[in-house]
């Protein structure tokens, strides 16, 4: 029996409430008639790509946005039964969908768990209600609570907590008392992504940040932040295992760990982004072009050559704590690491910013590794780019 390769699916939801005053995402309010009419054509791309992937399993599914659940929830469970008819699912498939406080109740909830989701990523950013406001978010820290414990009543258990450092009006002490709050939370959530705040071009940030008036905490603070954050989930029993990511033991979220392995993802709905054999294509920005032909927006497409599959094999795999696999790219390209970058490596590893691990974990993530140090995180931009051919 041939075993199937491994795909992931991401479906991207493109509405919202209100937008944040930093997301350059593509997302935006909507009406109901609107997202009905989107959703039907995110099921006619879903039906009609299926059938290009039979030779596939889907291991993990990501529905985000925007922000999925403001969304009807009959909606997504159609959405999510079409998968189930088109593709084959994985029994152990990771099925997550992003909501916000203040767009699910119990009975969604628990319609989402029905459907087979089994993950689901919380939008915080802050417990204090003032940096909320500041940023421009549509729920209070009572509403989080709220969603929180719902969503715990509705079975799932398996939950991930957003947040946000460096926000305008943000103290170090304002930051501590949000993780605090976070791990008091009972159960505390399996996992926990920490972003330290980017201002975007073309985002309201950017223009107050241009006018002169952000006030945002300076990068002295902020990588205290990111220190801190480390520091306090650590004695709590959270790995980090990826820069701005941290998991109880066996949480870790396995479809952005896909990712920064270049496992094979298809994207859907607009705006989603695809890599398949080592061509990576999206889908258009154009809402109306989408409703009316949702599989003819392709564009973009690109043949990876063997140089820039060994740029991303390395910039995206040191994003992870564990690092890459000298074995996985001897493996991969048929030539060793240290022949392709071994300047690179040198000077990197006598500046403290990489270090050689050794383990005898020989599985997909085991073996002799490369990885950032802790110095090297912090300024893991820099040396990424270093390993562009």
């Amino acid at each position: 029996m041939i075993s199937k390769k491994e795909l992931e699916l991401y479906f991207h939801i493109p509405f919202c409430v209100r937008k944040c005053l930093y997301c350059d995402f593509l997302s935006a309010p909507a009406d109901d008639e609107t997202k009905a009419q989107y959703m039907d054509a995110l099921i006619r791309e879903t039906r009609e790509r299926a059938g290009d992937y039979r030779d596939y399993r889907v291991v993990s599914v990501f529905v985000g946005g925007g922000t999925p659940s403001t969304v009807p929830e009959n909606l997504l469970e159609n959405m999510l039964e079409a998968v189930g008819e088109g593709f084959e699912l994985a029994e152990t498939a990771e099925i997550t969908v992003e909501v916000n406080p203040g767009t699910v109740d119990r009975g969604k909830l628990r319609r989402y768990r029905q459907a087979g989701v089994n993950r689901l990523s919380i939008g915080l950013q802050s417990a204090d209600d003032e940096e909320l406001s500041a940023i421009g978010r549509i729920h209070t820290y009572g509403q989080f609570l709220e969603t929180y414990y719902a969503a715990r009543e509705c079975g799932f258990s398996n939950i991930n907590v957003d947040l946000m450092s460096a926000l305008p009006g943000q103290t170090l002490g304002s930051y501590l008392g949000t993780l605090e709050k976070v791990l008091a939370l009972k159960p505390a959530p399996e996992h926990i992504s920490a972003y330290s705040l980017i201002v975007e071009e073309g985002t309201p940030f950017y223009e107050m940040e241009r006018k002169g008036i952000l006030r945002i905490p300076d990068e002295e603070c902020d990588r205290l932040m990111y220190a801190k954050t480390e520091e306090l989930l650590g004695k709590e029993g959270y790995h980090r295992y990826e820069i701005s990511n941290y998991a109880k033991p066996g949480y870790e979220c396995r479809h952005n760990c896909g990712y920064w392995r270049r496992r094979e993802y298809l994207g859907l709905g607009i705006g989603a982004a695809s890599l398949i054999e080592n061509r990576r294509f999206r889908n258009g920005d154009s809402l109306e072009a989408y409703l009316d032909h949702p599989t003819g927006l392709r564009e973009e497409l690109q043949e990876l050559t063997v140089e820039e599959r060994m740029e991303e094999f390395m910039f995206l795999g040191l994003r992870m704590t564990e690092g890459v696999s000298v074995s996985a790219f001897q493996a991969l390209f048929g030539e060793s690491l240290e022949k392709v970058y071994g300047n690179v490596i040198k000077k990197n590893l006598e500046d403290g910013l990489l270090e050689y691990r050794e383990t005898d974990k020989w599985t997909e993530t085991g073996g002799r590794r490369l990885a950032l140090t802790k110095r090297g995180i912090d300024v893991s931009n820099m040396v990424m780019a270093e390993f562009l051919l």
